[in-house]
């Protein structure tokens, strides 16, 4: 297992050997970039390591670390996907949620979703990033809600006027 500093100065890991030739092919990592290998102290390029000085084609002048792909949890934060639905689920409400009145179904959808979302979020924040999406989402849910409720009594008294005029002649 290797830790490894990208360009940015940021630490990533612990990744295996494997990840690391991955991280070469893909160009996230070239003979420069520092590594520390498990159980030890100094920092020392790539290429000081046997293991990485066969691969062919491997390294590039610059090093180009942006954010490897590492498991959920092993650095930084995480966008809250019950907020991300519960966004979504409010602009739906909102844009095609007319069309065969779907746009309640979405708003509640949406309500549930983002506070859970937030719920998660308070509880964790060191782990969940999102809570504007939630909020957002809170939002655009709370409005279709209140629009779809308005528009259903308008079409009623709509409907109960023209019968009462229908039935006048």
């Amino acid at each position: 297992m290797y830790k490894v500093i990208g360009a940015n100065q940021q630490q990533y890991g612990p990744a295996t050997a494997q990840q690391l030739r991955q991280w070469i092919a893909e160009g996230r990592v070239n003979a420069d970039t520092l590594v520390q290998p498990e159980g030890a102290t100094e920092w020392k390029p790539l290429r000081a390591f046997p293991e990485f000085s066969t691969i062919p084609g491997s390294y590039q002048s610059t090093p180009q670390i942006i954010a490897p792909t590492l498991p959920p949890g092993s650095y930084g934060q995480q966008t809250n996907g019950m907020a991300m639905a519960g966004m979504i689920m409010g602009i739906l409400s909102l844009t095609i949620g007319w069309i065969c009145c779907f746009g309640t179904l979405f708003s509640i959808l949406g309500l549930i979703f983002s506070c859970v979302g937030l719920s998660q979020i308070n509880r964790n924040p060191s782990q969940y990033s999102g809570r504007g999406m939630a909020i957002t989402g809170i939002v655009l849910s709370v409005l279709g809600l209140v629009m779809h409720f308005l528009f259903a009594i308008l079409f009623g008294l709509m409907g109960a006027f023209g019968r009462a005029l229908g039935g006048i002649h």
